[in-house]
């Protein structure tokens, strides 16, 4: 398994206002878009630059969540706004597929490598602000992106690159600057641990229980009822009689868990290229793949204490078939926690 590249210098592109992203993540998922959509975004623009001029290399990005609004109906079962297409030929409604829409106000960090900004440090600035004009051309996750609401609010949404050079110290405290100007919102990072824990607890009531059962029982909103003291004195007064009666309660999570599609998993073996029909590279290796899921947590910004807690990288592993977006949030944690008392600096 791969692991997080060393952080050099973070590219911020902060409170960008997406419109109509795609809400739908995976065929189980929706309320935000799939990390694979932002590592595609990261990969897409790293090309666009390096075809303008641009000396940098794109390894890692991250997601934080600062506002969002999913197009859906509300009530007791949530449904999609969908948009009315045009009559078929006989006029009659044209079939459709479902596409779930939700707008956005999102910060991206993206890791970045580059040489130019090593040897020069006050021409990053300037590259943020070019690379921030191709990305304005781009989409994100298929929504498109919005100015800023107004010119008042144009320093926060003002491209810039923080150096993670010096001693520890100096870099700790450049990444805390940054984590304090992503308040408010959420980050997304990977929870993996989580979902293997409870698969382990499962697993010692019930040996047969699957990793999807586990997944389900893991991400989903549960209420469990706790029956009352039936041996209770029928003589009590009124409030300790409802207590018999038992209750309905909420067992307590570990925090913001959300079930989230990490990548993919092969189907069968890989295609050489111009043998699959319909394809849309001929000149690139084709396999068919489905969804890979694991689970996610929000938290805010100030609880992360290095990017690369933040950071989500692409891990390929074809022989295996596996294509993955990973983040080492899981596996820092417990170290960072140790080494760090406090929340706020």
């Amino acid at each position: 398994m791969n692991a997080c590249p060393n952080v050099r210098h973070l590219l911020v592109l902060p409170h960008l206002r997406v419109q109509n992203a795609n809400a739908v993540s995976s065929p189980l998922t929706h309320g935000f878009p799939a990390i694979t959509a932002f590592m595609g975004l990261m990969c897409a623009l790293e090309r666009k630059a390096r075809s303008n001029g641009l000396d940098v290399h794109f390894e890692a990005v991250g997601v934080v969540c600062h506002g969002h609004q999913e197009m859906v109906n509300d009530g007791y079962v949530k449904t999609l706004r969908l948009t009315r297409n045009p009559v078929d030929k006989d006029g009659g409604t044209a079939a459709i597929v479902e596409e779930g829409r939700i707008h956005l106000e999102i910060s991206l960090v993206l890791a970045a490598r580059s040489a130019t900004w090593r040897d020069e440090p006050e021409q990053a600035n300037d590259d943020a602000s070019r690379l921030a004009e191709l990305l304005a051309t781009m989409r994100v996750a298929g929504g498109t992106l919005l100015p800023p609401a107004s010119l008042r609010m144009q320093h926060r949404h003002r491209p810039h690159v923080v150096h993670l050079t010096g001693n520890e110290d100096q870099q700790q405290a450049a990444f805390f600057k940054l984590r304090r100007h992503l308040l408010p919102g959420f980050a997304l990072v990977a929870r993996d641990d989580l979902l293997e824990q409870r698969w382990a607890d499962l697993r010692a009531e019930n040996p047969g229980v699957s990793q999807l059962e586990a997944w389900l029982s893991l991400v989903r909103a549960e209420w469990l009822y706790q029956a009352g003291d039936a041996n209770a004195d029928a003589g009590e007064p009124e409030d300790a009689k409802n207590k018999t009666k038992g209750e309905w309660v909420k067992p307590p999570r570990a925090g913001w868990i959300v079930p989230i599609p990490v990548g993919y998993g092969a189907l069968g073996e890989l295609h050489a290229p111009g043998t699959v029909a319909n394809a849309r590279d001929a000149h690139t290796p084709s396999r068919f793949v489905e969804s890979l899921y694991s689970v996610g947590q929000w938290l805010s910004p100030h609880r992360l204490h290095m990017p690369e807690q933040l950071l989500w990288y692409a891990d390929s592993q074809p022989d295996a078939g596996l294509y993955r977006c990973r983040n080492d949030y899981a596996a820092l944690h417990e170290v960072a926690d140790a080494d760090f008392d406090f929340d706020f600096n």
